[in-house]
């Protein structure tokens, strides 16, 4: 049996840190939640609605604008359609600032099929916000508008 002959005296006490780390830990995960539940750090989306029966099919028709990029052949530039009016590439600026001339909603919708390269997708959406569109949403393969 080992007995300290030492006269160490009384021991101090000592300050516990593992109850103020949780405690700090809890505080961080609910001021991430607090911040993440700000409208201005959402992230805002507006996908297409389905047309309302009592206006029927063409007034839905004239709102919505969808622009599709269509695969032709592989090294080829594919079309592109304004609700099914085949446009060229070069005249694709003109007509959309034609179209968004008198528009006071100025949103467009994207659908790229999917066997062409984004690049074109983003070209399109390059050359519809230079015409004068603020919103462009992405269409997915699921997704049918009326104006398609």
């Amino acid at each position: 049996m080992a007995f300290s002959t030492g006269g160490g005296g009384a021991s101090r006490p000592q300050i516990n840190v593992t109850p103020l780390i949780d405690v700090l830990l809890t505080l961080i995960v609910m001021f991430m939640l607090v911040v993440s539940m700000d409208k201005q750090y959402q992230e805002k989306a507006q996908i297409p609605q389905p047309p309302d029966k009592t206006n029927g099919k063409a007034a839905a028709q004239e709102h919505t604008v969808v622009i599709q990029v269509v695969w032709t052949a592989k090294d080829q530039q594919p079309l592109v359609r304004i609700n099914r009016e085949d446009v060229r590439w070069e005249e694709l600026e003109t007509r959309l600032a034609q179209i968004y001339l008198t528009r006071a909603e100025k949103v467009a919708f994207v659908r790229g099929d999917a066997d062409v390269d984004f690049q074109y997708v983003a070209d399109v959406i390059d050359l519809a916000h230079h015409a004068g569109v603020q919103r462009i949403g992405l269409l997915t393969e699921d997704r049918m508008v009326e104006g398609e």
